[in-house]
């Protein structure tokens, strides 16, 4: 049993409900693979050994007693270091908050542990999870289990590469400028955002409410190796909360899918940035192996990623000079509050209540823009960054052109104001050399993406865990 951690979480579950393998077995094998490669890419940065073998053998209670719990009854997996693991640190990568303790569970944890799942530990981010690079001062630096010159994105960058290294079947991750999709795309593994509302993500230990952009832009959702497991992870997650009160019923969104194939716009180039050949050619690729599976694909631009990026950057921005950014002064490690000035350096100040009132309007005209064209093309397929995954730390290297970088990272950024979900999928992925695409779909059209995404996965066939080098 050995092999275990290299099955899906799809597999796991399956294997556990019919008695051919249990949940100890599963955990068991998850935690000697996170034993032997953790220590070199430091993606799980609190583990979970004695709470995950008890929940193991629970699961495993359970299951002969009265069946599995949910799509993820035994699977081991991972979460984030920013949710509320209940009598844990919350510390989300900032040394004030190492001693943050949760006094019980956040949605995610307690949906993921409804569902069944065995969380077998909590993974890396960079300091208040608003970098797209993943280290700070109290955990240390995540590395990418493909490459360690290059980075495993961010915020989720641990999640990204504890599941390309196979520590757990499927992580958690949360995005609100691309912080799933950025370590999926990084790692060549599969990340969902799903339109906001449709997962609960409420923290006991949160020390205020999140202030209205956040509110409306901020997602939790799955990385993993396979579709199959984003869409089990999701019913898992899914589970109502009446604590949050964002959350939406989802009704069958994540059912399993069919065929419905629809028009496609691709974007594979832009004047907007400059676009690395390889990126565009991934696009192509996956434009390619849609179209042969009955979409009409058609090569188009959808409106600007970059009017929607600087829409991201005014209304982020602002509200993080009240909040989150003075706090990030007070506690943040110097990456972050260098990273933090890249953000807003040069961003128009909202200073007043006509100004901010004005500002928001503006979302308003842009999804009204993004939902006509969706109306003719209900899905966009496009890059992730118009650039290959980055040297890490990039962000915060000497010279670092702010406008080049914010215009690279458009296409993941520029959508969560706008509340719109999309998908990384690992097309043009090769070990040792991670890259993907983005599909993007209108608020609610979640299921659109999961049914282009199996198609792609069928095209390019499973993904395997990457061993990290020494």
């Amino acid at each position: 049993m050995s092999e275990l951690w290299s099955w899906t979480a799809a597999e796991q579950a399956a294997g556990i409900a019919a008695g051919q393998i249990t949940s100890v077995e599963a955990t068991e094998s998850a935690l000697t693979r996170m034993d032997a490669v953790n220590p070199a890419i430091n993606a799980v940065v609190d583990t979970l050994h004695e709470d995950a073998m008890a929940a193991a053998r629970t699961a495993d209670a359970t299951l002969r007693k009265t069946g599995p719990l949910g799509p993820l009854h035994g699977v081991p997996v991972t979460v984030k270091i920013n949710v509320d693991y209940g009598g844990r640190a919350t510390t989300n990568g900032v040394v004030a908050y190492k001693d943050l303790i949760a006094p019980e569970d956040g949605s995610v944890v307690r949906n993921l542990k409804g569902s069944g799942a065995v969380i077998i530990g909590r993974t890396n981010t960079p300091c208040y999870s608003m970098r797209g690079f993943t280290s700070n001062d109290l955990h240390g630096h995540t590395y990418n289990p493909h490459d360690r010159a290059i980075t495993p994105g961010g915020s989720s960058g641990g999640a990204g590469a504890a599941t390309a290294a196979g520590i757990g079947a499927m992580g958690h991750g949360n995005d609100i400028g691309g912080s799933v999709r950025h370590p999926a795309f990084c790692n060549g593994i599969y990340g969902l955002r799903p339109t906001t509302g449709v997962v609960p993500a409420y923290n006991p230990s949160q020390l205020a409410e999140r202030f209205i952009v956040s509110q409306m832009a901020a997602v939790q959702g799955p990385l993993a190796r396979s579709m199959e497991d984003i869409r089990l992870a999701m019913l898992a997650l899914q589970a109502p909360d009446p604590r949050d009160i964002w959350q939406f019923p989802a009704g069958d969104m994540f059912a399993p899918v069919g065929h419905k194939p629809c028009r496609v716009a691709l974007h594979a180039e832009t004047d907007e940035s400059e676009v690395h050949p390889e990126v565009s050619a991934a696009i192509r690729q996956a434009g390619d192996m849609l179209s042969d599976a009955g979409y009409e694909v058609v090569e188009t631009a959808p409106p600007s990623l970059w009017e929607a990026m600087e829409f991201w950057l005014l209304a982020l921005g602002n509200e993080m000079r009240a909040g989150l950014g003075l706090l990030m002064e007070a506690n943040g490690d110097w990456k972050m509050k260098q990273a933090y000035k890249v953000l807003v350096d040069g961003i128009e100040k909202v200073e007043d209540r006509d100004g901010f009132l004005k500002m928001y309007a503006v979302r308003s005209a842009l999804l009204r823009k993004w939902q006509l064209f969706l109306e003719d093309y209900p899905l966009v397929l496009t890059a992730v960054t118009w650039t290959r995954p980055m040297p890490d730390d990039h962000d915060v290297s000497e010279g670092l052109d702010p406008e080049w970088f914010r215009r690279a990272t458009a296409p993941m950024s520029g959508t969560p104001t706008l509340g719109l979900p999309g998908l990384t999928v690992p097309v043009g992925s090769q070990p040792g050399k991670p890259l993907g695409v983005q599909l993007l779909a209108g608020r609610n059209q979640d299921r659109r993406l999961m049914e282009a995404g199996f198609v792609l996965e069928r095209a390019i066939g499973k993904i395997a865990p990457v061993t990290p080098a020494a």
